[in-house]
């Protein structure tokens, strides 16, 4: 059996305070989420998670990125994202080849079907964004929530080094 991540020690409960924030962090990141996501499927028949893969594809170099690295840069479990490019790729919005670099590793390539795609959602969902998160927000509270979630990015970051 593995050895626990965390030492066992005596837990440091929340006070009323920080367990009031816990739960709002936890109900409005899953609210935004939901909308957003319902918002894009509405507008785009896309699941927010396959609207990001097909950014992250047209970002890349060459449109394509390893299906490791592109699961990394999601957040996404290399299973959950399978299940995701195989229904993308069903649709035509994507291809998987080998990796020529290395046998072993799959590619996977934005098609221009795909980009097509990317470019016809992307108004709705900016619009989306906006009047769910950054309208809501002041400049100030939008640079905050970015330096915070900043935090957890280079943690994770870190803890992969």
């Amino acid at each position: 059996m593995p050895a626990p991540r965390f030492p066992v020690v005596t837990p440091r409960w929340l006070d009323a305070d920080q367990q009031r924030a816990w739960r709002r962090y936890l109900r409005g990141s899953a609210s935004l989420q939901d909308v957003i996501n319902h918002d894009l499927e509405q507008s785009a028949g896309l699941s927010l998670s396959e609207y990001e893969v097909l950014v992250r594809l047209s970002e890349a170099e060459g449109r394509t990125l390893r299906m490791s690295a592109l699961a990394d840069e999601l957040v996404h479990s290399r299973s959950r994202l399978t299940h995701t490019i195989r229904r993308m790729e069903a649709a035509g919005l994507v291809e998987r080849t080998t990796c020529s670099e290395d046998r072993r590793g799959v590619n996977a390539t934005l098609t221009d079907k795909g980009y097509a795609r990317l470019e016809a959602a992307a108004p709705g969902h900016v619009e989306s964004v906006r009047a769910r998160l950054v309208d809501r927000l002041t400049p100030e509270q939008l640079r905050q929530l970015g330096e915070i979630m900043a935090v957890f990015i280079e943690v994770e970051e870190t803890a992969e080094a």
